[in-house]
Formats: C-alpha cells, sequence, structure tokens
C-alpha cells in the first residue's frame, strides 16, 4: 500500500509529466495511419524507449493500409455561393476531378431516409442527425454511403459525430458493402449542416459540388511496439498497459491517443525510477492502426497465440486524458470481480477518488480479450472529449496536466495492483 501511495504522489507532484506527449504533439503531429509522420513517431518511440533502458524493447511487424485525403472541398452553388467546412471520412472514394455536383435532401434518421427514397435519387444525402451518444450517433458515419447508395444517392455528407463545433467538422471511419455502390462520403460541420437543413427546409432547394480526391495506396508496413519491465517471479505472466499511437490526419491525435500512450508510459517510468521490481512482467504497448482497420491489435493477438504468452490482465487507455472516474475490468466472473474491486478500489480511492467497475476493455486489446484473457479500459470524463473528437483542434493545449497526472497515476496503480495481487483474474 504505500508503495503504492509513493508512486501516486511522485507522478501527482511530477511538473514534467507532459514533456513527452508534448514532444510527440508537437515534434511529430498527427499519425495516420500509412504516413511518413506516423513512421518518424514509431522511429523516435523506439529509440526513446531503449535509451529508458527497459529490459526489452519489442517492434513487431505490422501491414496497415494506406488511405490519403487529398485536397477536398464543399461549395454551396445554390442559392448562393459559400464554402462549407468539411473532412472527408476515411476509407471514402474520391469524386473524380470535376467533382459531384448535385442538390442535397437532409435526412434526420434511416428511418426518413426510408421515407425519402424516391426523392433522394440521383441526389446527395446529408444525414443531419444530432449528436446523442457517440454508439448511437456514429452509425451514421460509418454505414450511411451504403444506406444512400442502396437509394441510389450519389453522395453522402454526415453532420459531424460531436455535440458541438466551432466549423471544426469530424473525421471518422466509414466502410462500404460488397455489392452496393460506392459513393464520396464527408463529414460537414454542425453549422454547414444546419444551413443546408434550412435552405432545404425553406423550400430553397440547396445545391452543392463535392470534390474530393481521396483514395488508397498500397499497404505500408509499419508496427507495434512496446517495453518491457520483467517480472521477478513469474516472468512470462504479462500486465500490459498502453493505447493506440496512431491517430487521424488532422489536429496532433492529442486526446486520441496520444495522451492514452503517454500516460501509461509516464506510469511505468515513474515504476521504474523507483527502483520497483515486479514480480509478473509489466509492459507498455502503443498499438497502430486503431483509427481504421485496428490490425494492430490483431496482429498482436495473433502473436500471443502463437507464442502462447499469458497476459494476466491488458488494461487500455483510449477516452482522453481528462479526469479519470473509473476502472472497467472484464473479469472471468462476477465473484472474481468482487475480489478484484475490494483489494483495488481502496488503493485507487485514496487519493484519486477512482471506481472499480464491472466491464471494460479496448480496440486494440479486444483481439487478445477474445482468447480468453481479462481487460480493463480507463474511464474518463469524456464531457469535452467529443468536442475535438478526430477534429483539427484535439491539439496538447486542450489537455489539462493535473487530470492528465491523475491518469497516469490510476495506470501506475493498476499495474502495481495486477503485478503483485495473488487473485485469479
Amino acid at each position: 500500500m504505500q508503495r503504492i501511495h509513493d508512486v501516486q504522489n511522485r507522478i501527482l507532484n511530477d511538473a514534467k509529466a507532459m514533456d513527452r506527449l508534448v514532444i510527440l504533439c508537437d515534434r511529430y503531429g498527427h499519425r495516420l495511419s500509412g504516413s511518413d509522420s506516423l513512421e518518424r513517431a514509431l522511429d523516435w518511440l523506439e529509440r526513446t524507449l531503449r535509451q529508458d533502458a527497459f529490459d526489452v524493447v519489442t517492434r513487431q511487424p505490422v501491414m496497415v493500409p494506406r488511405w490519403v485525403r487529398g485536397k477536398e472541398s464543399l461549395e454551396l452553388i445554390s442559392p448562393r455561393l459559400s464554402a462549407l467546412s468539411i473532412l472527408g471520412l476515411g476509407g471514402s472514394i474520391g469524386t473524380g476531378k470535376r467533382g459531384l455536383t448535385a442538390p442535397v435532401v437532409p435526412v434526420r434518421d434511416f428511418s426518413d431516409l426510408a421515407a425519402k427514397a424516391d426523392l433522394v435519387r440521383g441526389k446527395i444525402v446529408l444525414f443531419n442527425v444530432p449528436f446523442t451518444t457517440y454508439g448511437a450517433t456514429v452509425q451514421y458515419r460509418s454505414k450511411g454511403a451504403v444506406a444512400a447508395a442502396k437509394v441510389g444517392a450519389l453522395g453522402a455528407i454526415v453532420r459531424s459525430v460531436g455535440p458541438t463545433s466551432l466549423s471544426t467538422p469530424h473525421t471518422g471511419a466509414m466502410s462500404y458493402e460488397d455489392g452496393i455502390a460506392k459513393i464520396p462520403n464527408c463529414a460537414v460541420s454542425i453549422e454547414g449542416a444546419e444551413l443546408l437543413q434550412r435552405l432545404y427546409d425553406a423550400g430553397d432547394k440547396p445545391v452543392v459540388r463535392l470534390k474530393m480526391d481521396a483514395h488508397f495506396r498500397p499497404d505500408r508496413r509499419s508496427s507495434n511496439i512496446w517495453a518491457d519491465i520483467r517480472g521477478s517471479q513469474y516472468p512470462d505472466e504479462i500486465v500490459v498497459l498502453g493505447g493506440h499511437i496512431d491517430s487521424w490526419d488532422v489536429g496532433q491525435g492529442a486526446n486520441d491517443d496520444a495522451g492514452g500512450c503517454c500516460a501509461a508510459w509516464h506510469a511505468l517510468m515513474h515504476l521504474k525510477s523507483g527502483g520497483w521490481r515486479p514480480r509478473r512482467t509489466v509492459r507498455v504497448a502503443f498499438w497502430v492502426n486503431e483509427e481504421n482497420g485496428t490490425r494492430g491489435g490483431i496482429e498482436y493477438a495473433a502473436r500471443v497465440k502463437a507464442s502462447r504468452e499469458r497476459h494476466r490482465l491488458l488494461v487500455e487507455s483510449d477516452s482522453g486524458v481528462a479526469n479519470p472516474l473509473a476502472v472497467g475490468i472484464t473479469a472471468a466472473s462476477d465473484s472474481t470481480f468482487q475480489k478484484i474491486q475490494a483489494e483495488l478500489k481502496p488503493l485507487l480511492t485514496d487519493p484519486l477518488g477512482i471506481a472499480v467497475t464491472s466491464g471494460g476493455g479496448g480496440a486494440d486489446i479486444g483481439p487478445t480479450g477474445a482468447l480468453g484473457y481479462p481487460t480493463a479500459g480507463l474511464n474518463t470524463d469524456t464531457s469535452g472529449y467529443w468536442n475535438v473528437h478526430h477534429t483539427n483542434a484535439d491539439t496538447i493545449d486542450k489537455i489539462n496536466l493535473v487530470d492528465y497526472k491523475r491518469c497516469s497515476a490510476a495506470l501506475a496503480t493498476i499495474a502495481i495492483w495486477a503485478s503483485e495481487s495473488d487473485i485469479s483474474i
């Protein structure tokens, strides 16, 4: 207990806790899968981890998709001329050099689209769906183009998946379906979506010109990277903390997910600097390609399966690094969770005030969790997260140092507990 409180206090009082996060964001910028900026960031990461003198640093090759945004624009051309703020959605096709010019028909949901099927044929569909929760609203980003194509639309525009906007559209992944025509797909700012809606409701029949150079290039070799503090008693039992190192090609990917990666890294650095030698191996992992393929998580799980490496617990931090509220753990049974909660909750409650709840994981650790290993997620206050998520505004200045250090202290606490506890998770 005293060791944990000492580590927590060191992290909470570390004025330089964000130094490496600042380097990652400011020096290397966005880290889209397949980009040169991601590979430069990975090279720096590997060099720095080796300088940190972890017991083992591993770089696992992963082939990742290479989607390129290119130039893009959306212009309102009738009833007046105006440029609208957009971001093409990851995986979308382009429009060709001439672009796509067509009337816009707004719909409020998939049912409204079905009701307006005769109206949208040969036009562009605008999914003007206000944000409720990410899970409920993101389906229009991921599936909207397919639904629109099925009723004969030429293109799809999605209202940004976020609660607020300052003309800052949100990008993200979308998908197509075999046998259904592929149509261009982009996200427009909330302001742009509401303008088109008002014009349509007033009978002005808005017409837009969409231009997108988006295209795919051949897959590119990239990497997962992880670093270990080797266990003294059970070195083949592994506790993993981490997040995804890739981001979208806008902003700096500071909250999503450089912050989660660096908070875990910082936690392990404090464990090392305190001379702690864990009973079980503790690993900080940086997965690649979470945003548009999760190939890093899939390749990591394949390696685990092939090597029969035993993972005691995998913890992902991928909901920003604002105030941490809870650690959610997916345990083998209710009785096991209750034992975990009884041990872990007192360690997180004072001084962090963090709860321990049932059920947790993440996209990168999901494939390994599917092999039967327990997973957990650090759950944070996301009230401001969705405002900047996948936008040009996801930059380092949006991260609060105090909250960031609390996240790092929470991850350090979980690492120590999972390494030392005798509970069979």
